[in-house]
């Protein structure tokens, strides 16, 4: 499966690649709703390096998920893939392209496939997918402001 989240952002590629390199960009980014804790931050720039966060749920912990960058190319994209998390398969690509004089078009695009087959297939327009355009909808607002006002 695909899930894709575009934004146009008023600045160039590299202001947009600067905020993901900030060392606090994971905890912006994750939305006040989720209950995650960073255990371990990744650094981007180094492939290989791997972010482990814990998902909670009335203070116990329901998965934990170890993402390991894979991709680096400033200020192009870079990518993550789930090592070991909720999902069967998951690989995240950031993608920033200049777009014109306006700015930069930055792109989530993932690939990913549910557990659980059928019914994991069945339950993802309803549980999955909206949690999905929610939390990167956050995400997008929270890069393009800082982005924007930098």
């Amino acid at each position: 499966m695909n899930f894709v989240k575009e934004s146009l952002i008023n600045a160039a590629p590299e202001i947009v690649f600067e905020f993901h390199e900030l060392p606090d960009a994971v905890e912006r980014l994750i939305p006040p709703w989720e209950n995650v804790e960073v255990v371990q931050k990744a650094d981007i720039s180094k492939v290989g390096s791997r972010a482990i966060f814990k998902q909670k749920y009335w203070g116990f912990t329901v998965s934990t998920w170890v993402a390991e960058h894979t991709k680096y190319d400033p200020p192009k994209m870079f990518e993550d893939t789930q090592i070991s998390g909720p999902f069967k398969y998951w690989v995240h690509r950031h993608i920033i392209e200049k777009d014109g004089s306006r700015g930069s078009i930055l792109r989530d695009a993932i690939e990913y496939e549910v557990p659980f087959s059928y019914l994991g297939m069945a339950a993802t327009p309803f549980f999955v997918l909206p949690k999905l355009e929610k939390m990167f909808e956050y995400r997008h607002r929270v890069t393009k402001q800082w982005c924007e006002t930098k």
